[in-house]
């Protein structure tokens, strides 16, 4: 299957940069994601960490009792 792939396309000019396009947009996405994480506030981390914990009860109208 994966000859039928290849030869697909090995016929599109231009293919080879597409891999690269790839690899940059992954790069940037977990750079900026890296630096974010090292640049959030504390106060802001603490706050989401401790969302699963928080005892909410819902009503069948969902408001927070």
């Amino acid at each position: 299957m994966l000859k039928f792939i290849k030869g697909n396309l090995e016929n599109i000019d231009g293919v080879a940069i597409y891999p690269m396009i790839s690899l940059l947009i992954f790069f940037v996405f977990f750079a900026a994601l890296f630096w974010w994480v090292f640049t959030a506030k504390k106060e802001h981390i603490k706050k989401v960490s401790n969302i699963p914990l928080e005892d909410v009860t819902l009503t069948p109208n969902n408001i927070e009792l």
